[in-house]
């Protein structure tokens, strides 16, 4: 939802928007023809990410469904402070943004560990080359030029990492009801604390 709003936002705009030069928050500034897609696209991915990071935390543990979580209250946060309504609040927008960003790019990377020990191998080392890809991207954003396609850039190397890890939810390949690896049970190793109950 969050990335279709933006694809197609800068397709349809009219008001000579550059997806390679402005910002994706630009599609839901005050005024903009876009205002309502984007916006909607914002609130859409600010409550799926908190929806996600419960599971994330059931499934893995570790510190990375917090990130995941306040990206989605990041995200809602920029929803809530357009750009173009004012000054403060266009500074509070790129806070708001920043936090997001920061975010997202952390999720991946705290997910790494925990994965790594439930022998996830392949989705921790996504991970890592997603999260640097994304916080690069976000680096590269802060010089002022081609600020659209690096934000488009970081943003869906962190959308696909969150997608993929959902999925590996979803059909079982990470966690479950009670929180544990059914990759690791299948493959006969025991819980961390069943040895220690013997």
């Amino acid at each position: 939802m969050f990335v279709g709003s933006w694809a197609f936002g800068g397709l349809v705009t009219a008001d000579g928007y550059s997806a390679v030069d402005d910002a994706i928050s630009r599609l839901a500034a005050v005024g903009a023809d876009t205002r309502a897609l984007m916006t909607a696209g914002f609130v859409g991915f600010g409550v799926g990410l908190p929806i996600y990071a419960s599971a994330l935390r059931s499934a893995i543990g570790g510190l990375a469904w917090t990130a995941a979580a306040a990206t989605g209250v990041a995200t809602l946060a920029v929803a809530a402070t357009p750009l173009d309504r004012s000054a403060a609040v266009d500074t509070w927008h790129g806070v708001f943004a920043g936090l997001g960003y920061a975010t997202l790019a952390a999720t991946p990377l705290l997910a790494a560990g925990p994965l790594r020990r439930m022998g996830n191998a392949w989705l921790a080392n996504f991970g890592l080359i997603a999260a640097t890809v994304s916080a690069t991207a976000l680096v590269l954003t802060i010089g002022g030029r081609s600020t659209g396609l690096w934000q488009r850039i970081g943003l869906t190397a962190g959308d696909v990492w969150i997608a993929t890890s959902a999925w590996a939810m979803v059909n079982g390949t990470i966690g479950d009801a009670s929180g544990g690896s059914r990759q690791r049970r299948r493959s006969g190793q025991r819980r961390p604390w069943s040895s220690a109950r013997r």
